[in-house]
């Protein structure tokens, strides 16, 4: 019986090999479509290409509001006995949380911390759009200057570019190997915290990476390095793939490869994980159902945010309890899925409850979360659903992959994609927010990424 299921199976894997493979595994390059450049603000607004610099400062009504809307939760469902976080996000726990939120967390201390770095808005496509940026703390070496490497960092959903608070100094310090030092550019994704949404359909992220495009040259950068994670991964992904001729290296710590190619070697890969994977890493991806069923268990949120975003928009915007519960919840279960059988769900293991609650914060003041989640329902409509996703990338790119990342792409099936992969780490320690949980392993790695790059 085990010797006619194995035959079953080599004849089936042979079939399809013989059958489809030359479609699926066809390397021809795509052809790259051209993306409009669309006005996505009101029309009529007038144009200002000005930069002006920008502060957080938020009315005193806005945080009194919120602490009276704090001490008017509910009382919380507690969870079911023995369960942790793997329901949600625990009752007994997030009622701790509100507490810290309305009697202890102080916003204008935390606000003078945020407005720490300069910020800039500036109107791109119709839209303001806000970022940081941050120039070298030092620019010599030895009494020389040093080269300055243009950096576009790019944030995904459920955080901000409040992850980047304790990275940026460690990209902007020279090092004592490098001739070069970062000058880093962070902005707010459209419809995220103080950069404006669109008013009409279509603004997904391949369009955003338009955007940014146009931001850099704003800036006065016709050639720049990129790094991002989860949607910033997708953007600067697409970034080298529309312009390839702007980017000198991309770096990404959400490798993603979609297609039916990388669903061929996958599949041939369980049952012959050789072919696909480094025996050290096969349990990343195999047994396939195991990793479904994770993935299906954390991407709920997925599906109702690419359909409905506006109706889950109303009660987040409405409650901060909730929005807490939304956003936190994540920052347990991605950052390690064993966080989420613990009663506290592992929160402070890599955060302090003002960081997280000064990302939330960026949600609540700016009355934003419903334009973020817009995002997935924008990417993935009829007309921008793979878009990009199934074309190659001949920028020099470096995956970073962390061990508790929600997807693990192997180095094999990354290379379908990512044509010019000139470096694939597997790093020690860290999850989906990177940047926010182990920024000295991320920076170290863009650093190694890009110091073999310029010396090439």
């Amino acid at each position: 019986m085990i010797v006619k299921g194995l035959l079953g199976v080599l004849l089936a894997v042979g079939v399809s090999y013989h059958f489809v493979g030359p479609i699926l595994l066809n390397d021809t390059p795509h052809e790259v479509p051209t993306l409009p450049e669309n006005n996505w603000g009101p029309i009529g607004a007038k144009e200002d290409s000005s930069i002006r610099p920008f502060k957080i400062d938020i009315p005193k009504n806005v945080i009194e509001d919120l602490k009276q809307k704090l001490s008017g939760t509910r009382n919380l469902t507690p969870p079911l006995e023995n369960t942790g976080w793997s329901y949600g996000v625990s009752g007994a726990y997030l009622k701790t949380i509100i507490d810290y939120w309305r009697n202890k967390y102080d916003w204008y201390k935390r606000q003078e911390l945020l407005n720490k770095y300069p910020q800039f808005i500036t109107q791109i496509q119709g839209l303001d759009i806000h970022y940081i940026h941050v120039k070298p703390s030092k620019a010599l070496k030895n009494g020389k200057p040093l080269r300055v490497l243009p950096l576009l960092l790019v944030h995904g959903w459920l955080g901000s570019v409040v992850e980047f608070q304790k990275i940026i100094p460690m990209l902007t310090t020279p090092r004592p190997d490098a001739d070069f030092v970062f000058e880093v550019i962070a902005p707010s994704l459209p419809g995220y915290g103080f950069s404006q949404g669109a008013v009409r359909p279509g603004l997904g992220h391949a369009q955003i990476a338009v955007i940014f495009k146009n931001l850099m040259i704003r800036l006065g950068f016709n050639k720049f390095y990129t790094q991002g994670g989860d949607w910033g991964s997708a953007i600067t992904s697409d970034i080298a793939i529309l312009f390839p001729e702007r980017v000198l290296g991309s770096h990404l710590n959400m490798c993603w490869v979609s297609g039916p190619r990388a669903m061929f070697w996958q599949f041939l890969g369980s049952y012959f994980p050789s072919f696909v994977v480094d025996p050290e890493h096969v349990a990343k991806l195999y047994p396939m159902s195991k990793h479904w069923s994770r993935t299906m268990e954390e991407s709920g949120y997925f599906h109702i945010q690419a359909t409905k975003p506006d109706t889950v928009g109303v009660g987040l915007n409405n409650a901060p309890a909730g929005l807490a519960a939304y956003i936190l919840e994540k920052f347990s279960t991605w950052t390690n899925p064993d966080y989420r059988f613990r009663g506290d769900g592992g929160l402070l293991e890599k955060f302090t409850l003002d960081e997280l609650l000064d990302n939330v914060m960026i949600y609540w003041v700016t009355n934003s979360i419903t334009t973020s989640v817009r995002l997935y329902a924008e990417s993935f409509s009829a007309e921008n659903r793979d878009k990009l996703d199934h074309i190659q990338s001949y920028v020099p790119t470096a995956c970073a992959v962390f061990p508790h990342e929600i997807l693990y792409i192997p180095e094999k099936i990354a290379k379908l994609r990512f044509k010019n992969l000139t470096q694939f780490n597997h790093l020690p320690r860290g999850g989906h927010f990177a940047a926010f949980e182990e920024p000295k392993v991320l920076a170290d790695d863009v650093w190694t990424f890009v110091k073999n790059l310029e010396r090439a």
